[in-house]
């Protein structure tokens, strides 16, 4: 099991359909080496958490552009805690103001990458940060 990929799970929740920079990471992610499940726009948190779940993924990378991050991002965490999978980390990306950075983390996020983020500090981070889950 120790030579298990990271499992990433890309998901852009809410109404927002703009997906051009999820696709990017993920082709990214895969040529990383993290294996990839792309969920799709339109996710609700719902979606989300139990496609993180039935995939058995390391991590969850939100993606929001819409504004919505400040209640869908919060709610992906709390529902992985409260479905017994705190132990996948959650991060996210998007247009996320200053202001809204502390409470997205208080909320459980990890990190959070906006407009201007490298690929490579990503996957770095990544790399620095995630562990494959026993």
């Amino acid at each position: 099991m120790a030579d298990r990929k990271i499992r990433i799970l890309l998901a852009k929740p809410g109404l927002d359909g703009h997906d051009r920079g999820a696709r990017v990471l993920a082709r990214t992610f895969r040529d990383a080496g993290f294996e990839v499940i792309y969920t799709g726009c339109h996710q609700t948190p719902e979606q989300i958490v139990g496609a993180a779940i039935q995939e058995d993924v390391d991590m969850v990378g939100l993606s929001c552009l819409s504004g919505a991050h400040r209640y869908l991002f919060p709610a992906v965490a709390q529902q992985l805690q409260e479905q017994g999978a705190a132990d996948i980390t959650v991060v996210g990306g998007g247009i996320i103001p200053e202001q809204d950075m502390q409470p997205l983390y208080d909320a459980g996020l990890k990190a959070l990458f906006t407009p201007g983020a490298t690929l490579d500090s990503i996957v770095d981070w990544i790399n620095e940060n995630i562990k494959p889950r026993v």
